[in-house]
């Protein structure tokens, strides 16, 4: 959903494997990962023909962070695969953010631990830029929104601002809501107002 996400903003994106190049995993990625090549790249440090571990998965995670100049954490759980990625950037002296949440949401477990130590504290997209990628937000490109963005926004700019509400109206799952509102957070476009409400930035 996330890397969709990325297209759908006009970005590129590269994809770690924790397999070789020649064996994506799960199969029904295969159809990712062509997209991904269209304007991206897939890598993998193992040769093709290696027969993959469980382990294989966790060592790619020193690659993901490796390769980045900040590493953004937006959902994780207390034992997430994303909990070691987070470790591994911190090892390498990376740049580590948490988007906060709800303490009562599995997802946000791990993010909230993290938090609690020494990662830093995702709050707004201007401030991320300014302070994260040494960057005036004001300059940044045209963001680019998908159609179930525009549908929030317009709902928000109708007087619609409670989450749940926004979410029925659009007959979305509270899940995927909650994902294109963090998306639209971390894109500078809109505001928490607190209790599950939302605004225009």
């Amino acid at each position: 959903m996330r890397i969709v996400g990325v297209f759908d903003a006009g970005g590129v994106t590269v994809a770690i494997l924790g397999t070789p190049i020649d064996k994506i995993y799960p199969q029904s990625n295969l159809g990712l990962a062509q997209r991904i090549l269209e304007k991206g790249a897939i890598i993998s440090e193992y040769p093709t023909g290696t027969k993959t571990k469980p382990s294989h998965f966790l060592d790619r995670n020193r690659i993901v962070s490796g390769v980045a100049d900040v590493v953004v954490i937006v959902e994780a759980s207390r034992q997430s695969g994303t909990m070691h990625t987070a470790a591994r950037a911190v090892d390498q002296g990376k740049g580590l953010y948490v988007v906060p949440g709800d303490i009562t949401r599995p997802m946000s477990m791990g993010c909230n631990k993290m938090l609690n130590k020494s990662a830093n504290c995702y709050v707004d997209f201007d401030s991320f830029v300014r302070e994260a990628l040494n960057m005036n937000p004001k300059i940044r490109r045209q963001i680019r929104l998908s159609s179930a963005e525009n549908d929030i926004i317009k709902q928000i700019k109708q007087g619609v601002l409670l989450g749940d509400e926004i979410a029925r109206n659009l007959n979305l799952e509270i899940s995927e809501f909650n994902h294109l509102i963090t998306v639209l957070e971390m894109k500078g476009i809109v505001n928490p107002l607190g209790c599950n409400n939302w605004g225009l930035a």
